[in-house]
């Protein structure tokens, strides 16, 4: 249904939940549970976003987790719903703390491979590109960047999920 809501105005109410999303934050200090999805092609490059709300650095894909949806199942609808991508031979890598704006935030870390090519929605993703591990862009989000090649190499060193 948000579908049918013009891009250009679905952009300003993103801005605006971001907003009051974050004063809320400031304010009762709860705890998010949410999912940051790190996901690769076949050149072992990661798929980065840019929201159009935000501080607007690229960042992995991510998103707040249901409550009682498995990580592996949010890291796939959010990849989906960000993307359009699905997410293959996913395992869940990490657990992290974060304390955004005033939020205790527990993140689940998911990598796989990414299926597909990235066409972001313009409506909550401005851009979405692959870079190389060792060719990340200078704005990179340092919620990404401080784990994204041990995150990785978690992945790479773990055996596949059933």
């Amino acid at each position: 249904m948000l579908h049918l809501i013009p891009r250009p105005l679905h952009r300003v109410l993103y801005r605006v939940a971001f907003v009051l999303r974050m004063a809320y934050w400031r304010i009762a200090w709860p705890t998010v549970i949410g999912c940051r999805i790190i996901a690769l092609d076949a050149q072992d490059r990661v798929l980065l976003v840019r929201q159009t709300y935000g501080r607007q650095k690229w960042q992995a894909p991510s998103g707040g987790m249901a409550s009682g949806e498995d990580p592996l199942e949010t890291a796939s609808r959010e990849l989906a719903e960000e993307t359009g991508c699905t997410l293959a031979d996913a395992r869940a890598v990490a657990q992290v703390l974060e304390h955004p704006q005033g939020a205790n935030n527990v993140v689940h870390v998911v990598v796989g491979r990414v299926v597909g090519m990235p066409k972001p929605d313009h409506r909550e993703v401005r851009e979405a590109a692959f870079f190389a591990l060792d060719a990340l862009p200078a704005n990179l989000s340092p919620r990404t960047a401080g784990g994204l090649h041990e995150w990785v190499a978690a992945w790479q060193g773990s055996a596949p999920s059933v």
